[in-house]
């Protein structure tokens, strides 16, 4: 193997991680109501097709600041992330996905969903960072759950504490703490 090979193998591992990091920070974003993680996932001028949305980034920013005025709760973990370098600057990604969500409606009545998809990604890398230019989303599994019954106090009990919005959720404090 050859320093040049060498080179190239640890470019490409720096590159994997960064587009995983990338994952990860979106569904911080989202998750957490972290506008600028979800932004960082993202180019401006990228198009998310997201099932329920289909346009520009902006867009999709828009309809997750209403989700998240509802006082919805989402957990999005991702795994299974497969990443092939047509070249240097760009990166096809599928990344399995399993999403809780659960909120009001439009008709005000409160959902709760398990999904389970793949997000589809074309990501490119610009200036040495790496984010999604084009997301498709593709849905392998929607169930409707029963939505539990008793407050979040009532049914964490013990459980503290529990998870939140931006700033509120105690990750915040830690990163605040590291700076």
């Amino acid at each position: 193997m050859t320093d040049r090979s060498t080179e190239a193998l640890v470019v490409e591992l720096v590159d994997r991680e960064a587009i995983r990091d990338c994952m990860y920070r979106y569904c911080r974003g989202i998750d957490r109501a972290d506008e600028e993680a979800l932004r960082s996932a993202y180019w401006p001028d990228a198009i998310d097709n997201h099932g329920a949305y289909n346009g520009p980034i902006e867009g999709f920013v828009q309809m997750a600041k209403k989700v998240w005025a509802s006082g919805a709760r989402n957990i999005h973990v991702v795994s299974n992330i497969l990443i092939q370098f047509p070249d240097s600057d760009q990166a096809d990604v599928e990344s399995y996905f399993t999403a809780y969500q659960r909120g009001a409606g439009a008709d005000g009545v409160t959902r709760q969903y398990l999904l389970v998809g793949r997000y589809c990604d074309q990501f490119e890398k610009r200036q040495d960072e790496w984010r999604v230019a084009r997301r498709t989303v593709i849905y392998d599994w929607v169930e409707e759950q029963t939505v539990p019954k008793g407050s979040e106090q009532e049914r964490f009990g013990p459980r503290q504490p529990v998870g939140g919005a931006k700033p509120e959720d105690p990750i915040y404090r830690l990163f605040a703490s590291n700076d």
